[in-house]
């Protein structure tokens, strides 16, 4: 058969379909990839007007209290004191079901939560998981589209995902957590919130240091086990937003601790594995965490459409003291999100009432469908102008950032960066209780059942290598629980 050539849309052929364009093994991405804009763009296309991930949700409001000083690592107004309090709206969400999936299919959980600051919105949109399946934007439509439906059969397709997960071994982490009982969570009230990527505080002496966000629950950790949750889904498939709507109506409010971990630039530089990789954490008895605030949901919005299906929220949108990092995957979010809502909503999606600040809004901005705030009358549409006495503020500039290289080449990489194995064999063996450890094999044997086809074998033996780099214990028992001849390679 014919060899085809990868294309661009407009025919030009195309070999860099894996890896984004950064400036040294650790990023920053570089605008001039059109190829990753081409993608990301497209991708947020593809749906109309369901989102494309995380389209199954449920959200609250409520209110976040500073309970810890945390100024020696941030300027931000909402952290000056202890006591400040902000109003925030949180969407839980599946990732890969549509509007109409069960609550209880083994996914990750959006956690996406928007606090109300008198300094701007400011989003930490995350997941219940403290990493994810891939490192580099430019494969995030190629994974998604393996966990949606089967373009021939539209059945959701077991060797889809099995394949592509084989064949980026970058996913293992999160694949471990997701075939644990943390794949499957009673609900959104007993899962804990990540802002999963490394994002930058700084402080007012102008010194920038890495930071990841922890919400943990308040209400303990609890799971299904894989037989719980198939049969909630057939029981209640809108199990976990009844859950949260009701225990919000007897007044048995949720609530998480906001916790940090902070790394300096000086021990980023020495970081056995790349800090800014989504795939990996930071160690917690390296990198303990740092206590921060409360957050409380007290509101069940009163129209769920006007609300949770019109929230927007962006990685973009960060506050004076809070920044973002070289993460790969971070600074493709910041591109996509807006992008998606501007699709989605309009190109005025922050005049949504959910989606609007707080603070006064000052831009040149005019225009567009469903503008709805007097489109600044008749103001000044250019800046500089002699007339609106809007200005620049130079005291919000960031300090600048010193990158790693001035080398646009992806393929130079720190001898860590391939390591996929050692985090999730250390997740399988020493966090892990031994209940955890079974159920986690169990609902591996499960998921790789699934895959059918002339391909099974080569697939199931792919992924039982992976399974053997990071454990060796768990690739022999998943090889004779599935009753395939393993043997693994020197």
């Amino acid at each position: 058969m014919k060899k085809k050539k990868l294309t661009t849309a407009s025919g030009k052929p195309y070999y860099e379909n894996q890896d984004s364009l950064s400036a040294g093994p650790r990023g920053p991405i570089l605008l001039q990839d059109f190829y990753l804009h081409e993608k990301l763009a497209h991708f947020n296309r593809e749906r109309i007007p369901e989102r494309v991930v995380h389209a199954k949700g449920t959200g609250a409001f409520g209110k976040f209290t500073v309970t810890h000083d945390i100024t020696r690592y941030t300027k931000a107004n909402l952290f000056g004191k202890v006591g400040n309090e902000c109003r925030v709206f949180v969407r839980f969400s599946t990732v890969g079901g549509e509007k109409g999936s069960a609550d209880t299919e083994r996914d990750p959980r959006g956690f996406a939560v928007k606090l109300y600051t008198e300094e701007g919105n400011w989003d930490l949109v995350g997941n219940n998981t403290p990493v994810f399946f891939l490192k580099d934007p430019k494969k995030f439509p190629d994974f998604i589209h393996t966990q949606k439906r089967d373009p021939k059969t539209n059945l959701k397709s077991p060797t889809m995902m099995w394949d592509y997960w084989s064949l980026n071994p970058e996913s293992l982490h999160q694949v471990m957590i997701l075939f644990s009982d943390r794949g499957t969570p009673h609900g959104y009230r007993y899962m804990n919130g990540y802002g999963s990527h490394t994002f930058s505080m700084i402080n007012a002496a102008g010194e920038r240091m890495w930071v990841k966000f922890h919400f943990k629950t308040q209400q303990g950790i609890k799971n299904f086990t894989g037989p719980e949750a198939d049969a909630m889904r057939g029981k209640d498939p809108d199990f976990s937003q009844r859950d949260l709507v009701t225990a919000i109506g007897k007044v048995v409010f949720p609530k998480w601790a906001l916790k940090i971990q902070v790394m300096t630039q000086a021990q980023a530089k020495t970081f056995r594995w790349n800090p800014f990789d989504l795939t990996k954490i930071w160690p917690h008895g390296e990198y303990p965490l740092i206590d921060v605030g409360v957050m409380e949901l007290n509101q069940v919005p009163s129209n769920y459409f006007a609300d949770v299906e019109q929230s927007a929220f962006a990685p973009s949108n960060i506050v004076d003291g809070i920044g973002l990092s070289p993460d790969k995957m971070l600074q493709g979010r910041i591109l996509a999100y807006p992008d998606a809502h501007r699709y989605r909503l309009g190109a005025n999606y922050e005049q949504i009432p959910v989606n609007r600040p707080i603070s006064e809004v000052y831009n040149h901005q005019r225009d567009g469908a469903m503008r709805v705030d007097g489109n600044s009358g008749d103001n000044p549409n250019y800046f500089p102008n002699s007339f609106d006495n809007i200005e620049a503020d130079k005291t919000y500039k960031e300090p600048p950032l010193k990158l790693d290289s001035d080398i646009a080449d992806i393929y130079d990489r720190n001898e860590n960066d391939d390591d996929h194995y050692t985090q999730p064999g250390m997740l399988f063996r020493k966090v892990m209780t031994d209940a955890e450890r079974q159920n986690t094999i169990n609902n591996f044997v499960a998921g790789l059942s699934g895959i059918t086809g002339s391909k099974r074998e080569e697939i199931i033996l792919r992924q039982l290598h992976h399974f053997h780099k990071a454990d060796a214990e768990l690739a022999q028992q998943v090889a004779q629980k599935l009753g395939v001849a393993f043997k693994p390679l020197v």
